[in-house]
């Protein structure tokens, strides 16, 4: 049997005496140190220490870098407890206090060209936030009969966004980061598992830091791209609360030609629309939640690719795990089951955009003369998904963007014009008398469907009744006859 410990675990061979010579003779460019355990650039490891760098640069003074040259001690103990407490983690399949730590360095960290990192809320914002929510909420009152649901209205930076979002963000990956580290284990053979033994438990540490490193970087890019609290269409901020973001609502302004106080206001009113949801529809954040949870138990994991990746798994190069969560590692099920729970999802996502994109739109059109154009921008973004949107559905093998977003929109503007704001809002009393998938096929025919042939609630009240006249008038189903006479046949 060969000494060679489980996963490539092991002293590296010494290198012969001849290519040390050799390199030493090498003329040009000196060799790049090997980092310890494969810490480099694109590394999560290093992406959280900032390894990879170069000899001044970003990176360069890191402490593990350090130790092949260029010590800064002040780092060293902070990094090695960092490393301890990422290694020690045992709390569950996604390490979310490395995730929220990576979220909160990479809003701080340079952004792309045209971005400007994350900065605090001034007082001033803070005000403007405030004015533009109060503001939003009464002209809302005129276009919906729920009241107001946000008691208060905050300004966030992108930091406080992470913080405040993370606890929902948990609840909707912990199910799908659980199915992976299920398949990891899986994968391995029952003989390689039992000589793994103690290195079972680091494994599923490195997993749990290398999921929360991808979780983190994905949040921490979103930070950057949301404007408010509801951007995915999920109730992300505790229950009564509007957020803003001021710093990010001023870049989606940017190139609008349109004033920044008008921006804010229609920000405003979409964050305010979507409270009064939340907050007047009991059922719905279940509703949500629960269709993202039965889609999620569809998500498969690739097998073959996960053995071939624990096959070639070694601490030399751990960043390929990240490269396969970042590669698509999910996939859903070709199931009728799970096309229904996307269809399900899907459908749910649509109508809410869909109304608050009427309902918006009604408020916003009679105050802001960009009201038209202010919409199809927030249109075309929530239908394309921004780069950071895409990642993360990458990493959990699920999108929360409303493809049929135009349909829902027109849908409930037709049911406002047909029945009123009162008959339009009351759909959302019980899940079951909402608009179908396929109702968005056909707004026209669900808002003027005839009173016949109309379900309400997913009972037919006019056969119903039926049923009831005749049982009164003495009438009864003859099939129903029938087998009741072979049931209890005539002696």
């Amino acid at each position: 049997m060969s000494d060679d410990l489980p996963f490539g675990f092991g002293v590296p061979p010494e290198e012969p005496d001849e290519n040390k010579a050799k390199k030493k003779g090498d003329e040009g460019s000196e060799p790049t140190p090997q980092q310890p355990f494969g810490f480099g650039a694109g590394n999560p490891f290093g992406a959280l220490f900032g390894m990879g760098g170069a000899p001044g640069g970003p990176g360069g003074d890191n402490p593990f870098g350090a130790m092949l040259g260029g010590l800064n001690p002040n780092d060293l103990g902070a990094a090695f407890q960092q490393l301890g407490q990422m290694l020690s983690f045992d709390g569950g399949p996604v390490n979310w206090d490395l995730a929220k730590d990576i979220a909160r360095q990479t809003v701080v960290a340079e952004q792309p060209e045209g971005r400007a990192k994350d900065r605090s809320v001034s007082d001033t914002e803070r005000s403007a936030v405030a004015e533009a929510v109060r503001l939003a909420d009464l002209w809302l009152d005129s276009v919906t009969e729920f009241p107001s649901g946000a008691g208060t209205a905050v300004a966030w930076s992108r930091a406080e966004w992470v913080e405040a979002t993370l606890p929902v963000w948990k609840d909707l990956v912990d199910p799908v980061a659980e199915r992976v580290g299920n398949a990891m284990g899986g994968v391995l053979p029952e003989e390689m598992q039992a000589m793994a033994g103690p290195l079972m438990g680091v494994m599923r540490s490195m997993g749990g830091a290398m999921f929360g490193t991808q979780i983190g970087q994905a949040l921490g890019a979103l930070a950057a791209e949301v404007v408010g609290s509801t951007d995915v269409g999920l109730p992300l901020a505790p229950a009564g609360k509007a957020a803003l973001l001021p710093q990010n609502v001023a870049e989606f302004g940017e190139g609008l030609s349109v004033p920044a106080e008008e921006v804010r206001l229609y920000l405003a009113l979409r964050e305010a629309a979507h409270q009064r949801l939340f907050a007047h529809v009991p059922w719905l954040r279940a509703h949500l939640f629960g269709a993202v949870e039965a889609y999620a138990r569809g998500i498969k994991v690739d097998t073959t690719r996960m053995e071939e990746l624990v096959g070639q798994l070694d601490p030399a190069n751990p960043e390929a795990l990240q490269e396969a969560l970042a590669g698509g590692l999910l996939q859903p099920e070709d199931t009728p089951a799970q096309k229904a729970a996307l269809a399900r999802l899907e459908t749910a996502l649509a109508l809410v955009e869909g109304w608050v994109d009427a309902v918006v739109h009604a408020a916003a059109e009679p105050h802001l003369p960009q009201a038209e154009a202010l919409r199809e921008t927030v249109r075309r973004r929530r239908a394309a998904g921004g780069p950071a949107e895409q990642t993360f559905a990458t990493l959990v093998g699920l999108e929360l963007r409303p493809r049929r977003l135009r349909d829902a929109s027109r849908l409930w503007a037709s049911l406002a014009d047909a029945r009123g704001v009162e008959g339009r809002d009351a759909l959302w009393e019980h899940p079951d008398m909402l608009p179908t998938a396929t109702d968005l096929d056909d707004p026209d025919g669900f808002v003027h469907r005839s009173p016949d042939a109309e379900l309400e609630g997913g009972i037919d009240f006019d056969a119903f009744d039926k049923l009831l006249g005749d049982a009164a008038a003495g009438k009864t189903d003859p099939a129903r006859d029938e087998n009741d006479d072979k049931d209890n046949p005539k002696a």
